[in-house]
């Protein structure tokens, strides 16, 4: 898109699409004469997605940013710590969770301004930042702003705030998960323990008497909340996700076959399926604009060979 003829195929593309993402940093699509004022007036219902780690206004919006930037600023790396040791360090998420919950809120404002289209013919523009994202994703704010209190300080001070339960670890070496977030799941884990109290010490005792997989189906009996710590392997392996058909195996074209996650929401009317590989760059050039912009063979090689578009040659 640095160059006029790339402008050019862009725009032709624009004119036939719906649904413009792009995450560059704020100003950059406005410098290469892309912005969403130009896009408009080539499209006037276009839906313009604009993902930025700040967002398109504010002092910090032409800042980079990654992942662990928005989820450090939005507190959940000092959260995370906290649960450890409220004065000891900060400890990084295990995932890339300040680019993954971005993404979904991109994807539902995306269907939200479509659904709007469809009913007033209005394109909009949609400014994701991944940091006001991950702000709305902390409880916790909420908890501070209401009692002036870390979240870790209400926890001490209101125990039953974060639930009955915890990590165990059983006999084999596993660990469970153990979750009665409720008056009547404690009272039926006094029954079925047939104990007047309940105590963690009792649930660690008896969990480190059976090994993981005993201990889940034990208190799976006592109908309370409880899973296995599960390694990737074993997520991959478990029989319910196989049932629930949450794996696919796609074919990528350097990478072979590659079993991911399939479509996690289960649709009765128009089920959804992942049904590609991630694409490689300029994979489907050629597809897209032969079929969208009815150019020619001799067109999308010239193109190729100047280097406008990516090619998979």
């Amino acid at each position: 898109m640095k160059s006029e003829k790339g402008v050019r195929v862009f725009k032709e593309l624009v004119k036939v699409s719906d649904v413009v993402a792009q995450n560059f940093r704020p100003g950059t699509m406005e410098r290469l004469g892309l912005g969403y004022d130009v896009l408009r007036t080539l499209k006037p219902d276009i839906i313009y997605a604009a993902l930025s780690g700040f967002g398109q206004t504010g002092p910090y919006s032409e800042r980079p940013c990654f992942a662990m930037i928005a989820e450090a600023m939005s507190g959940h790396t000092r959260l995370t710590g906290d649960e450890l040791d409220p004065q000891g360090p900060p400890i990084e998420m295990a995932q890339a969770i300040g680019d993954l919950a971005p993404g979904l809120y991109a994807a539902m404002s995306i269907v939200a301004a479509l659904r709007h289209r469809d009913r007033t013919g209005c394109g909009q523009e949609i400014d994701v930042a991944q940091l006001d994202c991950m702000v709305s994703l902390v409880p916790a704010l909420t908890g501070y702003n209401l009692s002036g209190l870390h979240l870790w300080e209400i926890r001490r001070r209101y125990p039953l705030a974060r639930g009955f339960g915890g990590l165990f670890r059983s006999r084999d070496g596993g660990w469970v998960r153990i979750a009665s977030f409720s008056p009547r799941l404690i009272e039926s884990l006094k029954e079925f323990l047939g104990v007047e109290e309940v105590s963690i010490k009792l649930l660690e005792d008896k969990v480190f008497s059976m090994t993981r997989d005993e201990a889940v189906s034990f208190f799976v009996g006592a109908g309370v909340p409880v899973a296995p710590v599960y390694s990737e392997p074993e997520v991959v392996d478990d029989p319910h996700l196989m049932v629930r058909d949450m794996w696919v195996n796609l074919s990528h074209p350097t990478a072979g076959v590659v079993k991911v996650p399939n479509f996690p929401v289960k649709f009765s009317m128009t089920p959804g399926q992942v049904g590609t590989a991630a694409p490689l760059i300029g994979e489907h050039s050629k597809e897209i604009l032969s079929k969208l912009l009815n150019y020619s063979d001799e067109d999308i090689g010239k193109l190729e060979e100047e280097g406008v578009i990516s090619s998979t040659k």
